[in-house]
């Protein structure tokens, strides 16, 4: 098993930037592929980014870059030039499973998750 805790959310202006980090105990990170998802309110949780590949969702492409410090077990998400539309509760999940780069933006595909942190871009 692994233990997910994420922090670095806040209230940002639109053109803003944040760096989320997800600190990950319990297990040997280095067996799990990771991902960032993100659900806003009345909406389906989605795939925002993954270190397989790595892989981004269109919506995010060119303003978030998704990283990793096996040393520190810590996945880190930059997310620049932030738009009203990214508010939401941002979660890091980890997984063992087999997938393809076509699977990694699944929430279906990760067995573990943090407890989420909240960015807010304001217009």
């Amino acid at each position: 098993q692994v233990q997910l805790v994420e922090s670095g959310g806040g209230s940002v202006q639109a053109g803003g930037s944040l760096r989320l980090s997800c600190a990950a105990s319990g297990a040997t990170y280095s067996n799990f592929a990771m991902g960032w998802f993100r659900q806003a309110p009345g909406k389906e949780r989605e795939g925002v980014a993954s270190i397989y590949s790595p892989y981004y969702a269109d919506s995010v492409k060119g303003r978030f870059a998704i990283s990793q410090d096996n040393a520190r077990k810590t996945l880190y998400l930059q997310m620049n030039s932030l738009k009203p539309g990214d508010t939401a509760m941002y979660y890091c999940a980890a997984s063992r499973r087999l997938m393809t780069t076509g699977q990694a933006l699944s929430p279906d595909k990760y067995d573990y998750w943090g407890q989420g942190t909240q960015v807010t871009v304001s217009s």
